[in-house]
């Protein structure tokens, strides 16, 4: 059956075949682009249909015409053993959230006051930022990359440093392009990376469910576990099953060609591309604008195909994105406007103390279980003593449970009415519930401690977590039972241990057979590997995260100048203030520490040796420490990035803005205004010949 006026195919011409496949599948993506990014279908699901059949046809009596991006192969496969473990090119960021208006405003003065402070031009600190806001889908966020306009690989966010190489269960969701075909022209970048959110439509839900129901199966809870569930699946043709849908929403690593300079122009050009992007959103001026668009959509929350959780603002302009660069796992320039969360009511069972890595006691809610939110939830956080006081909340209490998108669930407060007779209050324990040591409540801290450390079996199973989490030391196969029972058993008592595992003891574990024993023995091998900053950041010391462990790798660039320093010097670190500076330096001070720094050295654990941004003691290897400088315009001999890294391997410190603490500006070819604020405030304005002076 042919389609629109088509040709019918000319049996026994192999060339023939070939062109015609070639034709329907043109035929085929056009009209997927037309129904899923134009909703605009030019054919009926008949008409599409035939389309499908005779290139499956052909296909069959072709076999040599099959190709990995046809249409008819969005079927699935064979079922796998397991997804392999995919690393993220670039970091896939997570979102700074806000609940309330003046948090989105607070969101938008930080970003007018640190553009203007970049820039040097405070007029911005006044100017109205133009935003990009669209609804947050309340789905599974996905990579896909593209290599000459083909995909080639797919992967779930994961820990947003790695995912789940998922490119199988990809293939099957019909409106994720297999191939950009005549839209994707030459200037268009070799290697494309699209991101987005693989979600299921409220009415492609209930008719999976009701279907589900019907076999005798037990249906999803909702439409976001019912899309995570299914992009999942071992069997990716149970993932072809499922209705799953898909949004762009950004564009992340990228090798050659150009893109648009704003964040709602990439998204434009996507969608030229073949990728389906939410309808729904917008670009505004303004933070009250953005408040205004939130109020809009949240009244027709309900009416939408898809569950949304709450507005995202991300700032238009990619240059000045870039600009504002990132605070940790967020960025600088999004946030997520988050819709009401949830809440129910229901019964204070018990409260249990758990104690986490740094022996803090947090108290947590055992509920009686009940919905919010889709998820049935039996544990909440109460957070602290002081909270608990302040919300005068007892055992036996009927309590509010609000739950908020993927946060931690909370006991907001006790339910209105009378108070039940047999109410007890909530006491912090007098020794620790893991070791019986004693527990301490540092003055002015809401936080409780356990005063145990590694003796305390709760501190030490935490810290070897956090040791082994993929942030960390990335030891593949030692997930959280695992390490229970390595530490419960009595095998490991520190970090260092770990790596006196063979596998005649991991064998004797629970459910640990020979291939899996090999397997650790192999991970544990490839963790010696590693890096300063991961290192760093595996130790577990309060408060110093991954962009501080950086940080600190990158400006000592030696873990034994590092442990050396004192609080004061420490302070000279970019985001080390004086109270992460006592815990940095507390922590290298005792010799419980350096004894398990030095049996993990001694265990072979190690890592190159990154270039140093400054080397206090020495003052001929940093002849510029102590300095601070601005680079604007270009030059010709090296770009900015270049002549940044050579400036702060001699000790300097590059800043975007200009200030009384700068020393001087070094000003290329084509400068902006950071010349004119440096002539405002005295400050020595150098060129090219100055600069090649100063790096010799």
């Amino acid at each position: 059956m042919s389609v629109a006026g088509s040709p019918a195919p000319q049996a026994g011409s192999t060339d023939s075949s070939k062109a015609r496949s070639d034709e329907l599948r043109r035929q085929i993506e056009h009209h997927n682009y037309r129904y899923y990014v134009l909703d605009d279908p030019e054919v009926s699901d008949a008409e599409f249909d035939a389309l499908m059949r005779e290139l499956e046809g052909l296909e069959k009596d072709h076999p040599d015409l099959v190709t990995p991006d046809s249409p008819t192969q969005r079927v699935g496969a064979h079922p796998a053993e397991g997804f392999a473990t995919v690393r993220h090119r670039l970091p896939m960021l997570s979102l700074a959230n806000g609940f309330e208006p003046d948090e989105i405003r607070d969101f938008d003065r930080r970003v007018r006051e640190r553009l203007a402070k970049q820039t040097g031009d405070p007029e911005l600190v006044e100017a109205a930022v133009i935003y990009m806001a669209e609804p947050k889908l309340d789905g599974l966020a996905i990579s896909l990359i593209y290599e000459d306009g083909r995909l080639v690989q797919a992967a779930t966010r994961g820990d947003g440093e790695t995912g789940e190489d998922v490119t199988t269960n990809v293939r099957t969701i019909r409106p994720i392009p297999l191939h950009l075909g005549d839209r994707f022209t030459d200037d268009a970048p070799r290697v494309l990376e699209v991101r987005g959110e693989v979600f299921m439509r409220r009415a492609d839900f209930e008719r999976l469910n009701a279907g589900l129901e019907a076999e005798g199966q037990r249906g999803f809870m909702n439409p976001r576990n019912a899309a995570a569930g299914s992009l999942r699946q071992l069997d990716s043709q149970v993932t072809a099953r499922r209705p799953l849908s898909f949004f762009a929403y950004s564009v992340g690593f990228v090798e050659g060609g150009t893109l648009p300079d704003t964040q709602s122009g990439t998204l434009d050009w996507l969608r030229q591309l073949g990728f389906p992007a939410c309808p729904e959103r917008e670009v505004l001026e303004g933070v009250e604008a953005c408040l205004d668009y939130y109020e809009r959509v949240a009244e027709r929350r309900a009416t939408l195909d898809y569950e949304i959780d709450g507005i995202v603002y991300k700032v238009d302009s990619l240059a000045d994105q870039q600009a504002l660069g990132f605070v940790s796992r967020a960025p600088r320039w999004a946030i997520a406007h988050k819709f009401p969360a949830e809440e129910r009511t229901t019964t204070l069972r018990n409260v249990e103390f758990r104690v986490g890595r740094t022996g803090a006691l947090t108290p947590v809610a055992r509920l009686e279980p009940v919905l919010v939110g889709g998820v049935m939830v039996s544990n909440a956080t109460l957070h602290n003593m002081d909270e608990i006081a302040r919300k005068d909340i007892r055992i036996g209490d009927r309590v509010i449970v609000r739950r908020a998108g993927d946060v931690i669930p909370e006991v907001v407060g006790r339910a209105g009415g009378e108070r039940p007779a047999d109410t007890r209050a909530i006491e912090m324990p007098a020794a620790c519930p893991e070791c019986g040591s004693h527990i301490e409540r540092p003055e002015g801290e809401a936080v409780a401690r356990c005063t145990g450390g590694l003796v305390c079996p709760a501190q030490r199973r935490e810290a070897l977590k956090h040791f082994v989490s993929r942030r960390a030391l990335d030891i593949e196969g030692f997930g959280e039972k695992l390490i229970e029972q390595v530490a419960d058993g009595g095998l490991v008592q520190s970090p260092a241990d770990l790596f006196a595992l063979d596998a005649e003891r991991l064998e004797a574990l629970e459910r640990v057979g020979p291939k899996l024993a090999e397997n650790l023995v192999n991970a544990l091998d490839q963790a010696r590997e590693t890096t300063l900053a991961r290192f760093i950041f595996a130790l577990g010391i309060r408060e110093v995260g991954e962009v501080t462990a950086r940080n600190l790798a990158s400006y000592y660039g030696d873990l034994d100048v590092l442990m050396k320093a004192d609080a004061e010097a420490l302070q000279e670190v970019p985001d080390v203030g004086p109270i992460v500076a006592e815990h940095i330096a507390n922590f290298f001070a005792e010799p419980h520490n350096l004894e398990v720094i030095r049996a993990l050295r001694e265990a072979d654990v190690h890592w190159p040796d990154p270039p140093r941004r400054a080397a206090p003691e020495t003052a001929d290897a940093a002849p510029l420490a102590g300095r601070t400088y601005v680079l604007t315009g270009s030059f010709e001999s090296m770009t900015r990035d270049e002549a940044k890294a050579a400036l702060e391997a001699r000790g300097a410190k590059i800043t975007g803005s200009v200030s009384k603490k700068t020393t001087a500006v070094i000003a290329g070819a084509d400068p902006g205004s950071k010349v004119t604020k440096a002539e405002s405030l005295d400050i020595p304005i150098l060129g090219p010949d100055d600069l090649a002076q100063l790096l010799a």
